[in-house]
């Protein structure tokens, strides 16, 4: 595998690719198809550019007519995977560059539920949702039905209203209701990979709509072990934030029998690159369900702080019994976070509401590593 995503898109699969078309399409000009996707740009471009690039000179040398392309496409499709390993993501390109005139609706409906198996189109559909978002939705929902699995997941994926990776469907943050019928129909679907799907739509829901959000949990949590998982799931930044009525959804609502005790740290002062223990004793008057969280109050390059949330447990703690937690965090330098020098903060984080707050000095440079 390459080690950037964008690799795999190389020489070998677009020669691969040229050469299959050829074979259904003889015209098709492997070398000017080569010489024109791989230009003087192609090593500066990201994944999304590099297929986007490959579907426009896909088009220069298939046949000029819409219907005639996809007929070549469509016999090659399936030579390249999944939507989990293929990541050939210019199959649902070119109908999304090329398929949206309303003469050609129903055959680019047709073929983005044929390449959405081989990789996914929920970002080709986006632009024919904000096109014609009423009929859309009605196609939508009609995948929602659909024997394939991947069919039925690219209706709930497709119209989140914060996909990551793809432009805001902004009309949905405002008003998600007419999303609410997909959802309904895949909310139990035999396939976890659908029902991830439905659960990340109702988490982009909660951030702009969470009563909504808390509504629909309500209205469905104790329905069966598949929805219950996709209801918190689904709830996640709503039970991160503290929401308390989300986590009163759960159980997670008792805060006054709740003991913590010897909460302390490690260390005073550690340095980047080294990890600090976060010591506790838990518990409770009577039986109770617990979520512990800590968050820690980042320094940030411009001296302000960023709190982040981490998940310790959830459990159910019997009566009168205590519990002992010691957690390792780790203060090493990631591609997804940096380290600043600083005074930093952990707060213990128990059913929501705050259990008490330590700091710590946080050096720059790395220290001998210490074993706890």
């Amino acid at each position: 595998m390459p080690d950037l995503l964008k690799d795999v898109y190389n020489h070998q699969l677009l020669y691969r690719l040229a050469c299959d078309i050829q074979s259904i399409y003889v015209p098709f000009k492997i070398e000017d198809f080569l010489k024109t996707t791989m230009n003087e740009t192609w090593d500066t471009l990201e994944l999304k550019d590099r297929y986007y690039q490959i579907a426009v000179n896909l088009k220069k040398y298939l046949p000029e007519n819409y219907i005639e392309a996809l007929d070549v496409l469509n016999k090659v499709v399936t030579n390249y995977g999944n939507s989990m390993n293929g990541l050939c993501f210019f199959f649902p390109a070119f109908v999304e560059l090329y398929g949206q005139d309303e003469m050609y609706f129903d055959v680019s409906m047709e073929d983005l539920a044929t390449y959405t198996e081989y990789a996914s189109a929920e970002f080709a559909v986006r632009p024919f949702l904000v096109n014609d978002e009423e009929r859309m939705i009605k196609q939508m929902i009609a995948w929602s039905m659909h024997d394939n699995e991947h069919v039925r997941r690219l209706s709930s994926e497709g119209c989140r209203p914060a996909l990551p990776w793809a432009f805001a469907l902004s009309s949905f943050k405002k008003d998600p209701t007419p999303i609410l019928p997909i959802l309904e129909q895949l909310k139990d679907d035999p396939s976890l990979y659908v029902r991830k799907s439905v659960a990340n739509n109702l988490n982009d829901i909660s951030k702009t709509h969470p009563e909504l959000v808390l509504k629909l949990a309500r209205d469905w949590y104790g329905k069966s072990e598949n929805i219950n998982w996709v209801v918190k799931h689904g709830c996640r930044t709503l039970l991160k934030n503290g929401n308390q009525k989300a986590l009163a959804i759960f159980g997670y609502n008792d805060v006054s029998s709740i003991n913590i005790q010897n909460f302390t740290l490690s260390e005073s002062s550690i340095s980047i690159g080294n990890e600090i223990l976060i010591s506790f004793t838990i518990s409770s008057l009577t039986t109770t369900k617990v979520r512990l969280e800590y968050a820690i109050d980042f320094v940030k390059s411009s001296g302000k702080r960023n709190r982040k949330i981490f998940k310790i447990s959830e459990i159910l703690l019997p009566e009168k019994m205590e519990k002992v937690y010691r957690k390792k965090h780790s203060f090493t330098d990631m591609s997804v976070r940096k380290h600043y020098p600083g005074i930093h903060s952990i707060t213990l984080i128990v059913n929501g509401r705050e259990y008490g707050t330590l700091n710590f000095n946080l050096k720059d440079g790395i220290g001998e590593r210490k074993c706890h």
